[in-house]
């Protein structure tokens, strides 16, 4: 399906209030079409008709008094209410074509984020589809507006002399072939533009994010040309993408330009040889007006036009972007869990071309269990929690919730059971209320309270400037890592999931923060089947099972001490973080 023909479906709901539209635009720029006849009226019957002077003004008095009232009384309504809508409806198809991509956005699995800058992703849906505005309120309803008064204007022509009308038009042909050769090549030229204009988004984007790194490195200059390489690529697409535009105007301006010419030359040369009245001319000079100025609209729109399509296939290109977890279709909703996981070995690997980060891993959690997975980095630790909530999906084997394989559930329904608390975790640039509010959007003060609470929170919230209402700022820069951690907690404890997800939330704290966040973990898991991944082994020696994974493989798994008394990779790696403390 074209990129056209999809947009129409967002279109299609408003097609009443568009065809509403364009009736009243049509009477918008079908009065101006009076004044040619007017004028003609004027010159020939009035001016130089046959009439005493008397009889002279008082027609005229009366047809400028008539015209005068269409206007100024009825025009400037029309004008109103023809802007209003048309802006109105391409607002709202924005709106859906924009509530649609965020939707497909939370579908898309974390590959194809892992894979895509944000800002080009926000590129596309604040700048493209911007762009495919000019679609609406051009496409669909300006083009046919100026198609209309064309056409009306050559059949009024062609009542008042055939031969001129035939002049007038003759140029038709040229302009037709000009166009349809100019804009095939612009579309590509404007779709590389705006990929262009998207990484440099992506690029600042990215680098107003890590502003402090750049600081702290004092690679400002190098960063500046970085940016400048970047830019400088879409300065050389803008610039060939005005080349050819430019082009595009001088060559078909021309054929708008030379076709009144023939038309003046011609009516000239029929009023010196007695074929043609003045009046005839002279409104027919100015029918050439009405005619050529729609025609010149339709250059620019041809231009606004192929920067919308092209605008239209990136955002199509994004919606249609293949969903990694997709929902079988008789899947079921995630209900009453207990909390039993069993690991069914199972393999995986990001892409298809890659080797695989996990291999055959096997293990049986029981419902309320607590374990922990340590190791070195890169060993597959937090990959493999991951794949819990189905952030991503086994290549091979199966992961089973109280026996039954995870992916036979909703996905959505799955992640609702499962709390996770994340080393960075990432707070929303609102207020503290809202953040913790994730949790169970529809819960009471109360409940948030004492969420807060139970997350060691509630007291530090209480002395921030507003208390709850206190905003956080972007990624929640205004709190330090102890605060956001356990304002993720408490949000945590609002949802209260039967499953827990841990994945090194206090490696990055000072003591004091990580005393506070491993009491209210502590207190969260209880009666949870909990998963933790661990940097420091001196946090985890309480839970049910310890799991130690390298390369992707189980190696070791035991409680504290038996892991100990075997004295194996996690004995050596408990005694050298042991050391390092000393």
């Amino acid at each position: 399906m074209s990129s056209i023909r999809r947009y129409l479906t967002f279109v299609r709901p408003y097609r009443w209030q568009i065809f509403g539209t364009i009736l009243i635009g049509l009477l918008k720029f079908g009065i101006p079409l009076l004044v040619p006849l007017l004028l003609k009226y004027v010159i020939d019957d009035i001016i130089g008709g046959n009439l005493s002077n008397a009889e002279k003004l008082h027609q005229l008095y009366w047809i400028m008094g008539g015209t005068f009232v269409i206007f100024a009384v009825l025009r400037p309504p029309i004008e109103y209410f023809r802007q209003y809508y048309a802006q109105w409806v391409s607002s709202k198809v924005l709106y859906d074509i924009r509530s649609k991509l965020f939707d497909h956005l939370q579908r898309l699995s974390l590959r194809f984020y892992s894979n895509t800058r944000a800002g080009e992703v926000i590129s596309r849906i604040i700048n493209d589809v911007e762009q495919t505005k000019t679609f609406v309120v051009t496409g669909l309803m300006n083009v046919w507006l100026d198609t209309m008064t064309i056409i009306i204007s050559i059949v009024i022509m062609f009542t008042m002399d055939v031969p001129l009308t035939i002049v007038s038009i003759i140029l038709f042909p040229v302009y037709a072939f000009s166009v349809k050769y100019f804009y095939a090549r612009l579309r590509d030229l404007t779709r590389k533009r705006s990929q262009a204009l998207a990484e440099v988004q992506g690029h600042l984007h990215e680098r107003v994010q890590g502003i402090s790194v750049i600081r702290s490195f004092a690679i400002e200059e190098h960063e500046q040309k970085r940016f400048d390489k970047q830019n400088n690529n879409f300065l050389t697409k803008a610039l060939n993408h005005t080349s050819w535009n430019a082009k595009t105007f001088a060559v078909v301006n021309t054929v708008t330009d030379l076709a009144p010419l023939l038309v003046i030359g011609y009516a000239a040369y029929e009023v010196i040889n007695g074929q043609m009245k003045i009046g005839t001319m002279v409104a027919f000079v100015t029918y050439i007006d009405r005619l050529y100025n729609p025609l010149r609209r339709l250059v620019n729109s041809s231009t606004t036009l192929t920067q919308s399509l092209a605008s239209m296939d990136r955002v199509f290109e994004l919606l249609d972007e293949p969903y990694d977890i997709v929902d079988k279709k008789d899947a079921v909703e995630c209900q009453q869990v207990k909390g039993r996981v069993t690991f069914d070995d199972v393999t995986f690997a990001y892409n298809d071309d890659e080797p695989s980060v996990l291999h055959n891993v096997n293990l049986d959690v029981q419902a309320g269990q607590s374990i922990a997975f340590v190791g070195m980095s890169g060993g597959g630790k937090s990959t493999l929690i991951s794949l819990i909530p189905r952030f991503y999906d086994v290549t091979s084997g199966r992961i089973l919730l109280d026996g039954i394989d995870i992916r036979e559930y909703k996905a959505r329904s799955l992640r609702d059971k499962i709390g996770m608390v994340l080393q960075d975790s990432l707070l929303f640039s609102e207020t503290v209320r809202e953040n913790i509010l994730l949790g169970k959007p529809d819960a009471t003060e109360e409940e948030v309270y004492e969420a807060a609470r139970a997350a060691n929170a509630h007291d530090f919230i209480l002395g921030l400037p507003e208390g709850y209402d206190t905003k956080v700022g972007e990624r929640g820069v205004k709190l330090s890592g102890g605060q956001k951690q356990r304002i993720a907690i408490a949000r945590v404890f609002l949802k209260n999931p039967p499953i827990l997800v841990f994945d090194e939330a206090t490696s990055a704290l000072d003591l004091e923060s990580e005393h506070l966040i491993q009491e209210a973990l502590e207190h969260l898991a209880k009666d949870r089947t909990t998963f933790i991944v661990a940097h420091r082994l001196s946090t985890i020696t309480h839970v049910d099972k310890i799991v130690l994974l390298e390369h992707g493989k189980i190696v070791e798994t035991g409680t504290h001490e038996e892991l100990m008394n075997k004295k194996g990779h996690y004995y050596d790696l408990f005694n050298v973080q042991q050391l390092d403390v000393m």
